[in-house]
């Protein structure tokens, strides 16, 4: 070999070394259980079944004990995980239905939009929920895979309290088609199955690239279904049935990340949309030590369990108090990345130096806001978690009575706050005492907060629009 054309060649091997070199970004996968409670996962006080893969996870990684939704229902809650926004702001509230004609609008950006600016595959398995329209679908908001459930599972014929005639059959959708046009209770004893064998399979083709899984059980939502393998194993019957076989799927999507190689370089978090549907009874999960559950802004309707793995990254066997919201995932996930945020306004806020239990990290937000109905702010609580001012609204409660039994719910009692009622949140999770009177200034203070969220996003019950929300995406009146 003559010199000049060694010299060519460490030149190309130099040039090549720094691009070799660079970091590959890392795998992203969130697990999103629905309607699953604070106290149903083994490290977080399950009794009578048992989370294995769960608690290993948070063995090996870190347990959040003070994690919120921003919103205790499905649709509103989901569109805040995957797009860091309120949902109220982007014009998403409660849970959509089959009937509903309007969904998440194309100008808005999904986490699996902002990834893919940095090449990332995107898939989700299961429930969508942000609208069944064809320009709703996940295929249309960044992910390239989308199998699963366009809404809610007992948005179906067999609804124990529909009238005849109020749903239609319930589609199972692979990608834009529809695989089966009516979901049975066969179909529905194996969606978690199902779910899970098609992420492994997304792992498995992806493993060379980057790439964020959104895996969206549609269980433990009523009508429970679990498939035969778990059928009967735990000690709670069918509730516990259900978790037990989502946390296998968690074992199995964790093992596919070892078994190729990717373990050291995936975040993967795992929490719920909202709290348990407590008038389901028996097969309803637990809040415990929370007050009330799904479809209230007291505790035990928006803090969830969660744990959050990524070894190396993520310190082992760690517990945070610190309070986080499904928002503050998205503008975390940009700065890893160094994708650029989307231009209109989101409400999080990066906080992975909480994520990560750096030293001394704190919140950065003043305060979070509860919405909930359409557009009703029912509560604001301090960014370091510690005091909630419950404001005056009606909410639905059992009031110390039991839920219903065998899939049939009992019928709540509705109460109202005449006042605003405030929470210490440290030394009462469970919301049983308001300490308002002896703490007026904290009172004064996330009042002017309250407002501040009435002069942006709006307030049903004190009749104000706001003016910092955008418009879903709907489509046109049929005949048009």
């Amino acid at each position: 070999m003559n010199f000049s054309r060694l010299l060519l060649l460490l030149a190309v091997f130099a040039l090549a070394a720094p691009l070799s070199a660079a970091p590959r970004p890392p795998n992203i996968v969130i697990i999103l259980t629905d309607d699953q409670g604070y106290a149903d996962v083994g490290v977080f006080g399950a009794k009578g079944f048992v989370t294995p893969n769960l608690d290993r996870m948070a063995a090996e990684g870190r347990k959040f004990t003070n994690f919120h939704v921003a919103q205790p229902v499905c649709s509103a809650s989901r569109a805040a995980l995957l797009t860091g926004c309120y949902p109220n702001r982007i014009g998403i509230h409660g849970a959509l239905g089959p009937r509903d004609r309007h969904g998440i609008a194309d100008t808005e950006m999904t986490l699996a939009q902002l990834v893919k600016q940095k090449g990332y595959a995107t898939a989700i398995m299961g429930k969508w929920h942000l609208g069944h329209h064809p320009q709703f679908l996940p295929t249309r908001h960044g992910f390239d895979e989308y199998f699963g459930l366009p809404y809610s599972n007992d948005m179906w014929p067999n609804h124990p309290e529909a009238k005849p005639g109020a749903f239609p059959a319930l589609p199972l959708i692979d990608n834009d088609r529809v695989l089966i046009p009516s979901v049975t209770h066969e179909d529905q004893a194996q969606l978690t199955t199902w779910y899970t064998e098609r992420a492994v399979n997304f792992i498995e083709t992806n493993k060379d690239h980057p790439f964020f899984l959104y895996v969206a059980h549609n269980m433990p939502h009523v009508p429970l279904h679990v498939s035969e393998k778990f059928k009967g194993k735990s000690e709670r019957g069918l509730y516990g049935d259900v978790i037990e076989e989502i946390d296998w799927s968690v074992g199995e999507i964790l093992g596919a990340l070892k078994k190729n190689g990717l373990d050291d370089n995936t975040f993967v978090l795992f929490t719920s949309d909202n709290g348990p549907w407590l008038s389901y009874g028996d097969h309803a999960g637990s809040a415990y030590p929370l007050r009330e559950g799904k479809g209230t802004n007291w505790e035990g309707g928006t803090r969830e369990p969660c744990i959050m793995r990524w070894p190396g990254k993520i310190p082992a066997g760690t517990v945070s108090n610190d309070m986080l919201m499904t928002i503050d995932l998205f503008p975390t996930i940009a700065k890893w990345l160094d994708a650029k945020l989307p231009e209109h306004k989101i409400d999080g806020l990066d906080v992975w130096p909480i994520i990560a239990g750096e030293p001394g990290a704190k919140n950065p937000h003043d305060a979070y806001y509860f919405y909930y109905e359409v557009n009703q702010l029912q509560a604001v609580v301090t960014g370091d978690g510690r005091w909630k001012l419950q404001l005056p609204h009606t909410y639905r409660t059992l009031a110390g009575r039991p839920g219903g039994r065998d899939g049939k719910p009992a019928p709540y009692e509705h109460r109202k706050l005449e006042t605003a009622e405030l929470y210490d949140l440290e030394t009462d999770v469970s919301e049983t005492g308001n300490v308002a009177t002896g703490n007026p200034e904290t009172v004064q203070r996330l009042e002017t907060v309250a407002e501040q969220a009435r002069e942006d996003l709006g307030d049903a019950l004190t009749n104000r629009e706001g003016n910092g929300r955008r418009e879903p995406g709907r489509v046109p009146p049929e005949g048009l």
